[in-house]
């Protein structure tokens, strides 16, 4: 029988055999290539195919912006920060309170805390503010305290808790178990060796996702308009709404989502900035 096994010719000089094919660095750099001329034919076909002169009729007329000056910052800026920076403080109290109770050696306290958060986490935000809007049908005579600000910083708080609390409850579990023994040892008691060693040291620990959570919270204030807000208490959404119905043009709409974007880009920076540096210290 004859031998039918391959052979490879060796390259030139008596080195090893040649390989065919692309190496993975060439591969890489020709897929590359072909995704920037893919980008590129997609943005020419947008670029030639978009009613430029129409969009910027619609979206981008300066006579409709400037009538949106002042009160953009003066009532509806101000009044987002106002709802954002009061569900965010009553939702950071409320789900540290959670989040203890979380952890507490109590059952009924484990339990009233895991029935909150998880239902407050699986119910949609809109639902939320829709059950307060409605709260005073249900409860005869009731009324939130604070009025309009008082309802839109409540549907904000039940929001934000949930998510903070158990935000809070993974810092407080980060903090080693050896600070509270060490308070332990010295004479303090539990409550006070919380308070003062392990809480502010689970706070630092949480601070950037916090951060991040209070810029999703200022993104959630869009939903107070869903309350009914008008005149001194619209926040931002509801103003560019208003603004865009009065001259029929979604220009206030435009300049609405940029005044979120100097808001929440800024926040979104630090935040990633405070995880980093959190990371050198690690």
């Amino acid at each position: 029988m004859t031998d039918q096994s391959t052979t490879t010719e060796p390259t030139p000089g008596g080195g090893a055999p040649a390989r065919s094919g692309l190496s993975p660095r060439k591969r890489q750099q020709i897929s590359r290539a072909v995704q920037y001329v893919v980008l590129a034919a997609v943005a020419v076909f947008l670029a030639l195919t978009i009613e430029w002169g129409e969009l910027g009729k619609n979206f981008a007329r300066l006579d409709v912006a400037e009538k949106t000056l002042p009160e953009l910052f003066t009532i509806a800026l101000k009044n987002t920060i106002i709802y954002s920076v009061g569900g965010f403080v009553f939702a950071f109290l409320l789900g540290l309170l959670f989040a203890l109770m979380r952890m507490s050696s109590v059952r009924p306290y484990r339990w009233i805390a895991i029935a909150y958060i998880e239902i407050f986490r699986g119910l949609p935000a809109l639902l939320i503010f829709l059950l307060i809007l409605f709260l005073p049908l249900a409860l005869s005579g009731f009324q939130v305290p604070g009025g309009t600000y008082g309802e839109g910083i409540l549907g904000l708080t039940i929001v934000g808790s949930a998510y903070m609390a158990e935000t809070l409850r993974a810092g407080l579990q980060a903090v080693p178990k050896g600070q509270m023994e060490a308070a332990r040892s010295l004479g303090m008691s539990y409550t006070r060796a919380m308070v003062s060693i392990v809480i502010p040291q689970a706070v630092r620990i949480v601070i950037p996702p916090t951060t991040n959570q209070f810029v999703s919270l200022l993104k959630d204030s869009s939903l107070v308009l869903f309350l009914g807000v008008s005149g001194d208490y619209v926040e931002l959404t509801k103003f560019g709404n208003d603004m865009a119905s009065t001259h029929a043009n979604a220009t206030p709409i435009l300049v609405v989502g940029v005044t979120y974007l100097l808001v929440t880009i800024p926040l979104g920076y630090l935040a990633s900035r405070l995880e980093k540096r959190q990371a050198k210290g690690r």
